[in-house]
């Protein structure tokens, strides 16, 4: 009898620790960016790094060679097999990942994305840089005083299906149905890919076919880069105006010869980190994604997740900041 109730014992601990190792957690966080060689990127995935290995964990950055939803697919399907925790998305299609990212999420991965948002399904909740509409009607109201409140622009941005770049656009468009703007007229939006050489095509490229241009508004850091060059070069200073969303040290050059007067832009190396404290914050049940859940971002202070303009829920860094002549020498060495 002692023996039978021994063997039933040792059983159940046999069971309990086989459930133990089945139900462990991974230790591997990943964060998948739009596509390699971008500044941006790489301080974003730095940021991302630091807090995951600050928090004792090992960090997974990976990013396609070109900035497709195609090439993304194959990095998550890769993690899925490698079985990581979590997967911090920045999505080069709003659309296109779902199935993969339901995959993941069904593979009890959890899957969140960062800056270039994917749609509601395909994610337990979005960190955000800043507000979208905020940013959007900004550059807007930046360009209107460029130019003195007439005259044509242009936008320059990145993928045609970068979600982030979409959407602010659509909050630039609502800002010009004001009719404050009845004297400033869209003429075009360009898309440079966030490929250096094809955003300094696509700026030659508006100058050439828009004579009268007079302000580039470029929501992507490699474009409001090539424009900067682009105006440099051809001697239009003065005349075509640019303004967006850049990092100091690429742009410092342009703001201080006058070809961006002014631009805007966040820390990308603090919404990699809150990136990474939203993730581990997933993963330990510390949050599910739903509005009002909070956690802690260590050195960035306490977030509160709130309802997304898309139905699903994100966590917003902060307001954007603007950088000019007055300020871009403290920032330039800084990222």
């Amino acid at each position: 009898m002692r023996k039978s109730i021994g063997k039933v014992l040792m059983l159940l601990v046999i069971a309990a620790l086989a459930m133990s190792c089945g139900t462990k957690t991974s230790n591997k966080y990943a964060i998948v960016f739009k596509n390699t060689g971008n500044p941006y990127g790489e301080k974003q995935m730095a940021g991302f790094k630091a807090g995951i290995e600050e928090q004792k964990f090992e960090a997974i950055l990976r990013a396609p060679d070109a900035p497709t939803a195609e090439a993304q697919i194959q990095i998550i399907d890769q993690l899925i097999a490698q079985k990581v925790a979590s997967i911090c998305i920045v999505g080069n299609d709003r659309d296109a990942l779902q199935p993969v990212l339901t995959k993941a999420m069904k593979a009890g991965i959890k899957v969140f994305s960062l800056d270039s948002g994917v749609n509601k399904d395909s994610r337990l909740t979005h960190v955000n840089q800043a507000d979208s509409e905020k940013i959007g009607r900004t550059l807007i109201q930046g360009a209107y005083d460029m130019i003195g409140g007439k005259g044509e622009i242009a936008v320059l941005s990145a993928t045609s299906q970068a979600t982030n770049q979409n959407l602010w656009i659509d909050y630039m468009k609502k800002e010009l149905e004001d009719p404050k703007y009845k004297d400033v007229k869209l003429v075009k939006v360009a898309y440079g890919d966030d490929l250096r050489d094809k955003s300094v095509s696509e700026a030659e490229g508006l100058l050439r076919t828009y004579p009268n241009l007079k302000c580039i508004i470029a929501p992507t850091t490699v474009g409001i880069a090539a424009a900067g060059k682009v105006l440099t070069d051809k001697k239009l200073i003065g005349k075509v105006f640019l303004t967006g969303l850049g990092l100091p040290s690429e742009m410092a050059t342009y703001i201080e010869n006058g070809a961006c007067p002014y631009m805007y832009l966040w820390n990308p190396i603090d919404v990699g980190y809150l990136g990474a404290y939203t993730a581990t914050a997933l993963v330990s049940g510390k949050i599910k994604g739903a509005v009002g859940d909070k956690f802690s971002a260590a050195r960035l202070g306490e977030y509160t997740i709130t309802a997304a303009p898309d139905g699903g829920t994100e966590v917003l860094l902060g307001p954007p900041f603007k950088f000019d002549k007055a300020n871009i020498g403290e920032w330039k060495t800084v990222y």
